[in-house]
Order: structure tokens, then C-alpha cells, then sequence
């Protein structure tokens, strides 16, 4: 009876935090990339977020070579999620996202992974903490983060530069380090 009870109460403050939360969705930009079984794990991914979250979109798909050490050249792309997840609660999950796409976290940080997915903005926030920086320095200094972001939200403002992605993107040193748009179904 008690544990009948017990599971009754958790299903219960299960529904009310999911009520509650509803009213707090909050709009997360992510940044995805994989150089290994890149496909495979990118298209994954975007599965996992199309089931997780609403209103999710993705960017153009670019393949760009490694930076910062040899390797396969790596699948990025840019999503956009509404999610009721405060900003831990949500790296959590992506982190756990990479898990079970078998990230190795032993293997320095630049090195070929299975997949790889970050918070690039997050409404307006501005937050750095031990383990989340928001939004992601990248976005001024990468072009695989950068262009699939601006392709998806060109009007979107930079909470801390003021300027709106497009602009940064046409400003950006056009180079572009290899990136390059390629022909990617979901299905």
C-alpha cells in the first residue's frame, strides 16, 4: 500500500513539475558534429531530438576537416529546440546523448568523437560555470558553428556582441577552414 502510494505521489509531482515547467520553454541552439560513423550518428542525433524536444530545426549539414589535429573530417550542424530544461538539466541530457552514442571522454579534448553536441545559445542567457559556458566562445571563432547557426537564425542576436548572427556570419573570415555544404537526408 505505502509503495502504491509513494509511486502514485512521484507520478504526481512528475505531472505537476511537467505542468509547471510548460510555462517556462526556453529556445537552446545546439551545435552538432561527428567525424566517426559520422552519418550514422549524426542522423541519430537529430532523431533523438526530434523525440525529445518540440519544435525542433535543424541547419544545412556542412563537412569541414578536423581542427586542432589529423583526423576524418567532421559532419556539423545547427539545432534549434524549445525545451522546458534549465541550462545544467539540458547539457545533462546531452551529455548523456553522447553516451549513448558511445563517446570516449578519456581521448584529449581535440580529437575525432562519435558525437559531439554543445550548447551554442540559450534564450538570452549569459553564463559561465565550471562546466557551461553560454553562449559558446565558438560561435566567434569557428565557422562550423557559426555558419549552420546564422543559416538557421540569421536574425537571432548575440547576447553578449549585440549583433545579429548574419551579420556575424558575413563579417567572419570567408576562408570558411574547409566548410563546406553537403546533401544530407534525415531518412
Amino acid at each position: 500500500e505505502q509503495a502504491r502510494r509513494r509511486s502514485g505521489l512521484q507520478r504526481s509531482r512528475r505531472h505537476h513539475r511537467a505542468r509547471t515547467h510548460r510555462l517556462n520553454t526556453h529556445t537552446a541552439y545546439l551545435s552538432l558534429g561527428s567525424n566517426i560513423d559520422a552519418e550514422a550518428n549524426i542522423r541519430s542525433a537529430m532523431r533523438a531530438l526530434q523525440a525529445d524536444f518540440r519544435d525542433v530545426l535543424f541547419s544545412p549539414v556542412y563537412r569541414c576537416p578536423a581542427v586542432g589535429f589529423e583526423g576524418d573530417d567532421f559532419i556539423n550542424l545547427a539545432a534549434r529546440i524549445v525545451t522546458e530544461m534549465e541550462p545544467l538539466e539540458l547539457r545533462n541530457y546531452l551529455a548523456e546523448l553522447e553516451n549513448r552514442h558511445h563517446r570516449d571522454r578519456t581521448v584529449p579534448r581535440w580529437s575525432s568523437r562519435t558525437l559531439d553536441v554543445d550548447i551554442l545559445l540559450y534564450d538570452d542567457l549569459c553564463l559561465i560555470s565550471p562546466v557551461l559556458e553560454i553562449p559558446r566562445r565558438e560561435i566567434l571563432t569557428a565557422a562550423f558553428s557559426l555558419k549552420p547557426l546564422a543559416d538557421l537564425a540569421p536574425d537571432l542576436v548575440h547576447p553578449v556582441t549585440r549583433e545579429r548572427i548574419g551579420d556575424m556570419w558575413n563579417r567572419f573570415p570567408h576562408d570558411e577552414g574547409g566548410l563546406r555544404q553537403i546533401v544530407f537526408e534525415l531518412d
